[in-house]
């Protein structure tokens, strides 16, 4: 029974080293020669479904046994894997999706290995030097997944180009029809976790390029070529500027649902009729409607859900709101949520911020909308709701007045003390 380190943390540790920093990715390791039961009595605890994976006593790290793995049914689960004593290394290998993760380093070594330890049987390291990303062995078309993560890794690592036989070999997997049985939770995972790379538009670059967008995420892909006004977007086409609202959010280092809420922002200007461009009147109701869609097919969660429908209901809003006075604002902070949920709010206020910036020449502009609202919100915050409840209700009981009207006297004290409240602050 032998043991390595593959994949990610043979890549990574590469790169760190090159760059002078040090590794602190997940680690991943292959076991060639052994059983489950062998494995058991080692104290490792099976976790694996599909195929034997298990915990190690101790680091709790994954360990997986060596296997190969034979297309059954299209689709990503459509696959037939095979393990026993008998299953090399390079087999184990030879399954990877790119050669940058078709690595390994004996465990013995793992700690410290040097380039001579590395058993490298598909150049991925020249292939990391060459700053690019190659498919193994043709069998990366059995399964779709591979080129979300290609897309994944094309945002992590930018610097980095597909090699021009994956491209080709990507549009032939669209083109037979591979991604059209993709599972939602496994797209809705590479998605996600391409958004928080280093330059998300790398991702949309990549699935654009072999087709796959169109396929996967059409409300998205409809938005290039699409013109906007040049006196509020001097970058013009739609499309290149949602990739400057990602990559403004990757450099504001923003949580994922800020992410995902510029990503579906400014769906419907692909829809925009063509007698009517460059302008797109009401283009953020009808935004939401299409990004409901979107999620109902990718089975994106709630809270990611209802923070991008506040985003593109309410961003020209709040792109306009500096001339807002305290009623009107407070009528935004109430259609967003803010006063329940001031968090969120924060989040809704950085998105908008994002697009605002994700244009040309706005890159490094401020965004004093936020901080407006912000000190708005907080006014609001202040008043005391308890006191005016007391006060509105001991003057009803003293009135006689019908208990039923009772709350609604309350609620318009409390709107219009926030009001005034807001107009104080803003008066300065």
């Amino acid at each position: 029974m032998k043991t390595y380190l593959v994949g990610g943390a043979v890549r990574d540790a590469l790169l760190d080293r090159e760059q002078g920093r040090h590794s602190h990715v997940d680690r991943d390791w292959v076991v060639v020669g052994a059983t489950p039961e062998a494995m058991a009595s080692e104290g490792f605890v099976p976790v694996g479904r599909d195929f034997p994976v298990f915990l190690h006593p101790v680091t709790r790290e994954e360990y997986a046994l060596a296997r190969t793995e034979r297309k059954t049914a299209p689709g990503y689960h459509g696959f037939h894997f095979h393990t026993d004593p008998g299953v090399r290394l390079e087999d184990d290998l030879a399954r990877r999706d790119l050669t940058i993760n078709a690595m390994a380093v004996p465990a013995n070594r793992a700690e410290r290995f040097e380039v001579t330890d590395i058993i490298d049987p598909f150049h991925g390291r020249q292939d990391l030097q060459r700053r690019l990303l190659r498919h193994v062995t043709d069998a990366f078309a059995e399964d779709p997944v591979r080129i979300l993560r290609v897309a994944r890794f094309a945002a992590r690592f930018p610097d980095f180009g597909v090699a021009p036989e994956t491209q080709a070999l990507m549009q032939q997997m669209v083109d037979d029809g591979e991604v059209d049985h993709l599972v939602p939770e496994r797209v809705w995972q590479e998605l996600s976790r391409g958004l928080m790379e280093q330059q998300p538009s790398r991702m949309f670059e990549v699935l654009r390029s072999c087709g796959a967008l169109k396929r996967l995420l059409p409300e998205v892909e409809r938005l290039w070529g699409v013109p906007q006004r040049t006196d509020y977007h001097p970058e013009v086409d739609t499309g290149v500027h949602l990739m400057m609202v990602l990559d403004m959010s990757a450099q504001l280092q923003a949580p994922l649902g800020v992410r995902f809420a510029c990503l579906c922002h400014d769906l419907d200007k692909g829809t925009t009729p063509a007698d009517v461009l460059p302008r797109h009147i009401g283009h953020e109701e009808r935004s939401a409607r299409l990004l409901r869609g979107l999620c109902e097919r990718w089975r994106v969660p709630r809270d990611l859900r209802e923070l991008a429908d506040v985003v593109a209901r309410e961003h020209g809003n709040i792109h306009r709101s500096t001339g807002l006075g305290g009623a009107a604002t407070l009528r935004l902070l109430e259609r967003c949520d803010a006063i329940r949920r001031p968090e969120r709010f924060e989040q809704i206020l950085q998105a908008c911020e994002c697009d605002a910036r994700g244009r040309l020449g706005f890159e490094s502009a401020p965004y004093p909308q936020a901080h407006r609202l912000m000190t708005a919100l907080s006014a609001a915050l202040r008043v005391s709701t308890d006191a005016l409840a007391r006060q509105v209700t001991s003057h009803a009981e003293a009135q006689g007045m019908d208990p039923a009207k009772v709350g609604p006297r309350i609620a318009a004290a409390i709107h219009g003390a926030r009001s005034e409240a807001i107009d104080r602050v803003f008066a300065g």
